[in-house]
C-alpha cells in the first residue's frame, strides 16, 4: 500500500530535534539556536513530502536466524527470527520525506551557514522519525482489528540484521519503494528515509525488545 500524508500530519518535536544536534535537559541551547529550530519546525511542512509503502507478507517458517517470507523473501538475524517465530505476519515498509529539505540543507552548508545547515537536518531527521510512527501506528491498528499485536520496527543495522539486506527489503516492496534508492553501500537515497519490518503475532511481540539480551552496552541504538 502507497499512501502520501498531508505535511500538517507531521508534527515535529522541538526538543527531539535539539537532542538531534546534541543538546539536552542538562545542556542548555543558546536562545539563538532555540529561535532557529523553531523557525525552521515552522516552516518546514513546506520542505517535506511524507509518505510510506508498505506491503504485508505471511511468514512461511524460521529456522534459526533465517525467516522466510512468502515471495521467496529470506531475512537473515538471531534478533529479529527470535522476535518473528512468534508470528504470522510480517510488515515490510519504507516511509521517506522526499530530498527538498536535504538539498535545502546542503546548499546552507555550501554557503558556509553550518549551524542553520545542521538544524535543518535535525528537523529532517525529526520529520522523517514522525512519517515512520504513522506507518507504526496504521500497523498497530491493523493488527488490534484482528486481535493481534504489532511489534516495534526494526531497520537493517539494527542488532545483527546486516545492512546489505536492504537489497532484500527493496525486493520485498516489489518496486513500491516511492523513489528512493539504494547506493552501493545500502544506503538510502533520499537519506531522510527509513525502511526495516513490523512483525505482527501475540500481543506479547509489542514487548518485544532485543536490547534486553544483548551485551552490547554502548550501543547508539540502544533502547
Amino acid at each position: 500500500m502507497l499512501t502520501i500524508h498531508n505535511r500538517a500530519d507531521i508534527e515535529i518535536d522541538t526538543q527531539q530535534v535539539l537532542q538531534n544536534i546534541g543538546y539536552s535537559t542538562r545542556r542548555k541551547p543558546p536562545a539563538r539556536v532555540v529561535s532557529l529550530i523553531n523557525e525552521y519546525v515552522k516552516n518546514a511542512h513546506q520542505l517535506i513530502e511524507p509518505s510510506y509503502s508498505y506491503t504485508i507478507r505471511n511468514i512461511e517458517r524460521v529456522r534459526h536466524s533465517s525467516i522466510f517470507i512468502e515471495g521467496s523473501i529470506v531475512f537473515r538475524s538471531g534478533a529479529l527470527a527470535r522476535l518473528l517465530e512468534q508470528c504470522g505476519k510480517i510488515t515490510v515498509f519504507v516511509v521517506t520525506i522526499g530530498n527538498h529539505l536535504e538539498e535545502t540543507a546542503l546548499r546552507l552548508a555550501e554557503d558556509g551557514l553550518v549551524l542553520q545547515s545542521t538544524a535543518l537536518d535535525a528537523v529532517g531527521s525529526s520529520a522523517v522519525e514522525k512519517t515512520a510512527e504513522l506507518v507504526q501506528n496504521r500497523i498497530g491498528e491493523i493488527a488490534h482489528e484482528q486481535g493481534l499485536g504489532a511489534s516495534r520496527r526494526f531497520s537493517p543495522g539494527y542488532c545483527d540484521w546486516a545492512l546489505r539486506q536492504q537489497k532484500v527489503v527493496f525486493r520485498a516492496l516489489n518496486g513500491n519503494s516511492l523513489g528512493v534508492r539504494l547506493t552501493k553501500e545500502c544506503l538510502m537515497l533520499p537519506r531522510k528515509s527509513i525502511s526495516g519490518i513490523i512483525g505482527i503475532g501475540p500481543y506479547d511481540v509489542e514487548n518485544y525488545n532485543p536490547c534486553e539480551t544483548c551485551g552490547e552496552r554502548k550501543c547508539p541504538g540502544r533502547r
